[in-house]
């Protein structure tokens, strides 16, 4: 497709990741807030060692050449690391209502069925959080903007699953904010 945005195509640990953040110009484009997603199929038990560089290189073909889309989500977190898919300055696609105004996070994971609170599901959980509360803090934020895709009205599936409550999320990425970014961004409460 001629109007592909590209790919960033880079892991990064939450600590590298931070970094790599924080040297990001966001002049072009600035999200309002973030929306979570989780991939479904594939599931935790279909990529037991997550995502490789093949796998978001697959994702290209997927997005750009079978979807027909000009971008895909932002990021692909699994269990070890965050994947900067379509580059975080510019808007993606990732959620029908939401795409010109808000970051997307796919997450490795069928959290319909999948548990989002042990073994590999928290170690996603754990890295999404500190990818949102980096986002969030650099970006202005406050973590309560946070959304559900199937909180979009023209979703039509339970995307990111049952097992992801979204106030646990937003308390978690408060309480890292708090902890790693003291000073940079205020809290405020959920209203």
């Amino acid at each position: 497709m001629a109007n592909w945005k590209g790919i960033v195509g880079n892991s990064y640990s939450f600590s590298d990741f931070d970094s790599y953040c924080h040297e990001l110009q966001w002049n072009a484009w600035r999200p309002s807030f973030i929306v979570l997603h989780n991939t479904a199929v594939p599931s935790l038990a279909q990529r037991p060692n997550g995502f490789t560089r093949q796998h978001i290189n697959n994702l290209v073909g997927f997005y750009r050449d079978k979807q027909g889309w000009k971008a895909g989500p932002h990021l692909f977190i699994d269990d070890k690391q965050i994947w900067v898919f379509t580059p975080l300055t510019l808007s993606g696609t990732h959620s029908p209502s939401w795409n010109k105004v808000a970051l997307g996070i796919e997450m490795l994971g069928d959290y319909e069925r999948e548990p989002f609170d042990k073994g590999r599901g928290l170690k996603v959980r754990q890295n999404t959080v500190a990818a949102i509360a980096t986002l969030s803090a650099i970006l202005g934020l406050e973590p309560y903007t946070l959304r559900l895709h199937r909180e979009d009205a023209l979703t039509t599936h339970a995307c990111p699953g049952k097992h992801v409550r979204k106030l646990e999320i937003i308390q978690e990425v408060q309480d890292l904010m708090v902890q790693r970014h003291a000073g940079e961004h205020p809290i405020k409460p959920v209203p």
